[in-house]
């Protein structure tokens, strides 16, 4: 079960970094935000899933609502996203089962894969709702790295984290045109 939560976890960070359009954005989204929450109740935090899940679905709602009504998935030149995609997993799923070793292989491999791309997503720019999405994500991405730790972090990072996606994706940012 953790496994294929992990696999929908990378997967809608791909998606995330493959689309420019709103509808792609938010099923990108909506497809990290339950394989974190079973995730975090398959680690035993029912509340923090709870949190995850209220505010991933919130943030994924909220970004079909605004931005550009297009799927946007695979714009020309993406080949190089679609690349990160493949080569960010397959990194990401060597570090989580080769290099660390114990229990947790799916989690990690979901905040590492996750972390990873979402960062290159925020650091190539891009259109306003594709970086908005990607610091949605990223966020949960932190709250679900905290339970990777011995001991548990209890409810907190997960909503604060989830707060942090919900607030985000209500912001609106607007472009400055530089002269």
């Amino acid at each position: 079960m953790s496994e294929v939560a992990a696999f929908f976890a990378w997967a809608g960070a791909a998606l995330i970094v493959l689309s420019d359009g709103r509808r792609g954005l938010a099923l990108g989204l909506a497809l990290i935000t339950p394989g974190f929450a079973v995730l975090a109740l398959v680690a035993g935090e029912s509340l923090a899933a709870v949190a995850i899940l209220l505010g991933g679905a919130f943030a994924a709602v909220q970004r079909l609502r605004t931005g550009p009504d297009v799927w946007g998935l695979m714009p020309s030149g993406s080949t190089s996203r679609l690349l990160l995609s493949i080569a960010g997993g397959l990194l990401a799923l060597w570090i989580a089962t080769s290099v660390m070793t114990g229990p947790g292989a799916p989690l990690r491999f979901a905040v590492l894969s996750v972390l990873g791309l979402m960062g290159a997503r925020v650091m190539s720019g891009g259109q306003t709702a594709a970086l908005v999405t990607a610091l949605a994500a990223l966020a949960l991405s932190f709250a679900m790295a905290a339970g990777l730790a011995d001991t548990g972090p209890g409810p907190s990072p997960y909503i604060v984290a989830a707060l942090f996606a919900v607030g985000v994706s209500v912001v609106t940012l607007e472009r400055a045109n530089g002269a």
